[in-house]
């Protein structure tokens, strides 16, 4: 049988995970596609591929496509979310001197408190902060700007963020570049292995079911490719629901670990995978529930409230106008395809394709157009509710 073949850029992060196991265990093959994964070496690289035409799709930051087809950055261009790769992921870490001057002031370790460890970050440290994100247009960058600003730090003023690659976030907290960083893991709890940095919070604590990384491809190409289009989210959504399974988290760090990939220890990738981090130095290792999400809870699915809530941050940050970003937070992830190709799968389909984001507390059954479906608790940690309506 000839297989079609789709190009697709990934950054070495658990994250890329639905990916590479779609890959690898044969998913895409079975949906008659041969899946070529191309590791990438930055945020930049990948996009710039996309938009050119060199990869078919890509694993990208969730606000990427947002920021291209608002035109914000060096290389405007309509880009597509076809569906959510992953949910949180990240972690914020200090510098081993900042964190000890956040415990001196009082701060008790507790991973879970973005009120009490936000405020003891802005006390402590030397203004400006200086932080290392992944990409400027990124989850990191916005929950940042987000959690901090909500405590009364002044960005630009009080706020410089700067784009290091995930793999030296490390190297760049040792070398004093950077005071601290919010990265994807497992670079967050290497970095603290290597006594280089202490990690101080979750992503997961400033918004509870923030999405993070999202299946890319051009504008228009998912139209004209409509079989590769359907396959390759088929396979991708198969590889999640495996990926969540207790019993195969072995054998998906094994894979996930290895050279073609993220060319580290698999220990560090059953980890995340088991939703835990290294604090410190000691080893220490704190389970963190919500971590990192790929299946449950309707992950996969692109809101456009998720997508409006991006888009109206990038908008108030950078001065663009709000409806016109919430035009595109609409367009942009595809929903529409999404019930189109995954309905003869069996996935749950929820009734709508907005939602109220930060509403929810626990987790809820919710109306479906097909199968049963939950939400999970998505609360931001300061407790606002976002109406993508309004």
């Amino acid at each position: 049988m000839s297989l079609r073949r789709i190009d697709c850029g990934f950054i070495p992060l658990v994250d890329s995970a639905p990916l590479v196991i779609a890959r690898e265990l044969g998913f895409a093959t079975e949906e008659g596609i041969e899946l070529a994964l191309h590791k990438e070496p930055s945020w930049s690289s990948l996009r710039d591929k996309l938009v050119m035409g060199r990869l078919d799709a890509a694993h990208l930051l969730a606000p990427v496509p947002l920021a291209m087809s608002m035109g914000l950055g060096g290389m405007p261009a309509p880009l597509d979310a076809l569906s959510i790769l992953s949910i949180n992921g990240t972690v914020i870490g200090v510098s081993p001197a900042l964190a000890q001057k956040m415990r001196d002031a009082g701060l008790e370790a507790d991973l879970t408190d973005a009120n009490a460890v936000g405020k003891a970050l802005i006390s402590q440290a030397q203004l400006p902060l200086t932080v290392g994100v992944p990409f400027p247009f990124s989850m990191h960058a916005e929950l940042l700007y987000y959690w901090l600003g909500a405590l009364g730090l002044q960005a630009p003023q009080q706020l410089n963020v700067r784009t290091v690659p995930p793999p030296l976030m490390a190297d760049a907290i040792a070398a004093g570049e950077i005071d601290a960083f919010c990265v994807g893991e497992p670079w967050g709890s290497l970095a603290a292995q290597r006594g280089v940095a202490e990690l101080v919070l979750p992503g997961c604590a400033i918004w509870r079911f923030a999405p993070e990384k999202v299946l890319s491809v051009r504008r228009g190409w998912a139209e004209r490719e409509v079989e590769a289009t359907a396959a390759l989210m088929r396979s991708v959504w198969r590889a999640a629901k495996w990926l969540v399974d207790p019993s195969h988290q072995m054998a998906a760090a094994e894979i996930v670990a290895s050279e073609p990939y993220l060319n580290i220890a698999p220990e560090a990738v059953e980890r995340t995978l088991g939703q835990s981090v290294v604090v410190d130095r000691s080893g220490l290792v704190r389970t963190v529930p919500g971590l990192i999400e790929f299946f449950d809870c309707a992950a996969t699915f692109p809101w456009r409230s998720q997508a409006a809530w991006i888009a109206v941050r990038l908008a108030t940050r950078l001065g663009a106008d709000r409806g016109d970003a919430l035009s595109v937070a609409r367009t942009c992830f595809r929903a529409d395809l999404y019930r189109d190709h995954m309905k003869g799968l069996g996935a749950a389909l929820p009734s709508a394709s907005e939602k109220l984001e930060g509403g929810l507390s626990e987790r809820i059954a919710v109306a479906a157009v097909q199968g049963e479906m939950h939400l999970g608790p998505d609360r931001f940690f300061d407790g606002n509710v976002f109406d993508p309506t309004v």
